[in-house]
């Protein structure tokens, strides 16, 4: 077997066999391929897609590249949560802990963020002490004892994913249902849970611009779950605008303990409480209205936010800094500046995309993968969509230990950041359900 060939085969539009999809895969991880044919490969299959069938071999394939995580020796069923990524995405801090205070089991490997949208592990480190790096007999220890545990990716989980997602990144192949659905998915699998809630974002600020590619995205990804005998739920969800108000790590974990408190932003709550309705549903704890319910009760009792105390302390984060923080006694350390409104109006659809992008240039994320995060480093905004502003007005701050770095970030957040003359409001926060049995739109 030759990869020429199977380049040929895919960029004239054939269909490649499972044994080919397995060769490559094992050829790539092993060095038998070349980056350059892989490349040639992955554009063949950006311009002439793969069949389902296809995808799920390649999913499967690159599942089994490495280690796999065996979940069994925890007891209870385990649901693991995952979102397509966004600019201020921080719900895996509140519908982690919301879960485990319900019962569900979280055990949870995360990963860093790259460009414009943020890591969960990346929020999780800007907590002094809180350890990502785990060995395997303790997580399971702390999934056991605590509910959950959320950990940095095995060094050696799907390398295939890794291999092929770095050459996606700079031969402009991100954009591939194909390529993203086996990507996602061969480290859910890998990952071991029983269950798995996904987070499909659409709009500005995700890699799905259309509603319509966003829902076969979702379909794809539960088709995939679902014929490797695990329960698989899809949330299409709005990524027009910021979640909440915060961008930046620090500043993501401290908004999420206010949702914990019971307060926070309400698009930010209502995500939450969604998602982790929907991972009770799929563990098989009730109905969608019951499931719900059990969520709102668990953050409004403060549950949720002693399981979310009790796992950063676990896992070696500074109790008392955590303390300060919920109690309101610890004010962000890093300088800041206002950004203000050059004229009276309202705040119009946000180039979300951009304003993740002026938080990166605060060095809240990072342009490759070497570069060093600011934990304390992003933006709050003041104002979002619909809201009115007049001339002077704070629109949003900035936070950075670098002060030479607001002037450029300031101008790019401002040219993301439109005022107009008339009030447009925001569209729902979520636009359908994609399960086994099919799509339901909300």
């Amino acid at each position: 077997m030759r990869i020429y060939d199977l380049i040929e085969k895919k960029k004239r539009g054939s269909a490649l066999s499972d044994e080919e999809i397995r060769y490559l895969i094992a050829g790539f991880v092993s060095g038998e391929i070349p980056d350059y044919q892989m490349s040639a490969m992955l554009m063949a299959i950006w311009f002439n897609g793969m069949d389902d069938r296809e995808i799920t071999t390649m999913t499967i394939a690159m599942e089994h590249s490495g280690e796999t995580a065996d979940l069994s020796g925890i007891d209870g069923f385990k649901v693991d949560k995952h979102s397509t990524g966004g600019v201020g995405d921080k719900t895996t801090l509140i519908v982690g802990p919301i879960a485990a205070a319900c019962g569900v089991r979280v055990a949870k490997m995360s990963g860093r963020g790259l460009g414009f949208t943020g890591g969960t592990i990346d929020k999780l480190e800007a907590i002094p002490g809180f350890r990502t790096s785990i060995p395997r007999e303790e997580f399971f220890r702390l999934v056991s004892e605590n509910g959950i545990a959320v950990i940095g990716q095995s060094g050696n989980l799907v390398p295939a994913d890794k291999k092929i997602y770095a050459l996606r990144d700079v031969t402009a192949t991100v954009d591939s249902i194909p390529l993203i659905a086996s990507s996602i998915m061969s480290k859910k699998l890998a990952g071991g849970s029983d269950g798995i809630v996904l987070d499909v974002k659409t709009g500005g600020g995700a890699f799905m611009k259309t509603l319509d590619n966003a829902v076969r995205l979702a379909e794809q990804m539960v088709k995939i779950g679902t014929e490797a005998g695990r329960a698989v739920t899809a949330l299409i969800t709005n990524m027009d605008s910021p979640i909440g108000y915060g961008i930046g790590n620090e500043i993501e974990v401290r908004e999420s303990i206010d949702v914990l408190k019971g307060n926070g932003p309400e698009d930010l709550k209502e995500l939450s409480i969604l998602l982790a309705a929907q991972m009770l549903c799929t563990a098989g704890r009730g109905s969608q209205s019951e499931c719900r319910q059990m969520a709102e009760e668990a953050l409004e009792s403060g549950r949720a936010l002693n399981v979310f105390r009790t796992m950063v302390i676990a896992q070696g984060g500074d109790g008392a800094w955590l303390d300060e923080v919920i109690e309101g006694r610890k004010p962000l350390a890093a300088p800041s500046r206002p950004i203000r409104a050059e004229k009276d109006g309202y705040i119009g659809k946000m180039d979300t995309e951009g304003v993740g992008i002026a938080s990166m240039m605060l060095h809240a994320g990072r342009k490759t993968s070497d570069d060093v995060i600011d934990p304390s480093a992003g933006i709050i905004l003041r104002k979002k969509q619909g809201d009115p502003v007049r001339k002077g007005d704070v629109t949003a701050v900035m936070y950075a230990r670098d002060e030479s770095l607001f002037d450029e970030a300031e101008k790019q957040f401002a040219a993301s950041c439109p005022i107009l003359g008339t009030c447009e409001k925001p569209e729902k926060m979520v636009f359908a359900r994609a399960d086994a049995s099919g799509v339901t739109y909300l």
